[in-house]
């Protein structure tokens, strides 16, 4: 190979010809560099002693796994990590001694370490305690109310926020303290006119999206909103994590590149940022937001009638307590004595039933078995604005 190229054959050809790298034929051009190839030494062994100077001894090996046994049979505390090994190494014979690291190293080459490695597997896909939003033939509108905003000499300020969890769609409508229901219907409203309709629109648990909390069976004007338009409510599990990471993810962006970037002279000053931002981000999700699940056109004659009698389906995602039990629409549920502290979803069909309960796992996202119905009848009362 060497000789090929020596003769002043193209050193790619000679590569393929042998089947090796170019790095590799360039390297070894390098090693025969001014030499007889009868003289060159082939061997490739790497320079300087076989063993590093700076390698424990096996004897020294030997005596870390003597002392950690006996340290585990016979001290009072029972300490056998690498700490408490230096430190007998120590009182028994002084310095030099191996470093903490060093030990751990020795007990993790000789296969004795106590702790188990954490297992890590894949997260579960985007939606995925919703079948349809997990297989790409849904998307999923995230809506949340960012609150907590005061401008300089002027009024305290809430920010209606929402994103699209394949597309990444989002919208942010800042408004003067406080948010109203009926404001995020007139927002709403405007978005999926645009926009076009998701097949889910996914909320937490505040009663300025689910209604008021003083009464059971309570459909609020938003929940009315998302019906009327077969869109489907989900209500996120409180304390949970990761379910509404897509909208706190824009919420926290949407402070850091608009509210805290600018000193704002007042609300129209702050609308008209966050309206750009809202753009450039549309922009820059172009290919995103079309590569998405397809949305449904907005009814043409369609309006919200607060008093009809609410048909379809709401989703509420709930962890079982101590008993197995969960608690929707003020009413508490048996779900399965044997599934407790564990994710279900509850899907509600109104206006008469049943109410289905499907298991929830993260490690098998995929499984997702009915465990159980159960009966529920709306009751017919009017709605009171």
């Amino acid at each position: 190979m060497v000789a090929a190229a020596r003769r002043g054959q193209p050193l790619r050809q000679v590569a393929r010809r042998f089947g090796v790298a170019l790095s590799t034929l360039q390297y070894w051009l390098r090693h025969a560099h001014g030499q007889r190839l009868d003289r060159v030494d082939w061997s490739d062994q790497p320079r300087g002693p076989r063993t590093p100077a700076n390698r424990v001894s096996a004897q020294l090996e030997d005596r870390v796994l003597t002392l950690r046994d006996q340290l585990h049979r016979r001290s009072d505390l029972g300490h056998r990590g690498a700490v408490a090994i230096r430190q007998a190494l120590a009182e028994q014979s002084g310095p030099p001694l191996p470093s903490v690291r060093t030990i751990g190293r020795i007990l993790e080459r000789r296969g004795v370490l106590d702790g188990n490695a954490r297992q890590r597997r894949p997260p579960p896909p985007l939606g995925w305690y919703l079948p349809a939003v997990a297989a790409g033939r849904a998307e999923l509108d995230s809506l949340d109310a960012v609150e907590g905003l005061v401008l300089r000499g002027g009024p305290a300020v809430q920010v209606l926020t929402g994103v699209s969890l394949h597309g990444g769609l989002a919208a942010a409508w800042p408004v003067a303290d406080p948010v109203t229901a009926a404001f995020v219907l007139t927002a709403l409203e405007g978005h999926w006119r645009q926009f076009g309709l998701p097949g889910y629109a996914q909320f937490d648990n505040d009663s300025l999206f689910q209604g008021s909390h003083t009464h059971a069976d309570v459909i609020g004007r938003v929940m009315r909103l998302c019906l009327s338009l077969k869109v489907t409510p989900v209500f996120a599990p409180p304390r949970e994590t990761g379910f509404q990471a897509a909208i706190e993810n824009f919420n926290g962006a949407w402070q850091d590149k608009v509210w805290s970037r600018f000193e704002h002279t007042g609300l129209e000053d702050l609308g008209q940022r966050s309206q750009r931002y809202v753009a450039a981000l549309r922009r820059l999700r172009a290919e995103r937001i079309a590569a998405a699940p397809a949305r449904r056109p907005f009814p043409p004659r369609w309006h919200l009638d607060l008093q009809a009698r609410p048909r379809g389906r709401l989703i509420y995602l709930r962890r079982t307590d101590a008993a197995g039990q969960v608690s929707v629409l003020g009413h508490t549920w048996l779900v399965a004595a044997t599934w407790v502290q564990r994710l279900v979803r509850v899907e509600v069909n109104l206006p008469a039933g049943p109410v289905r309960c499907y298991r929830l796992r993260r490690r098998e996202p995929a499984e997702q078995p009915l465990l159980g119905e159960l009966p529920y009848r709306l009751p017919e009362r009017l709605f009171h604005e």
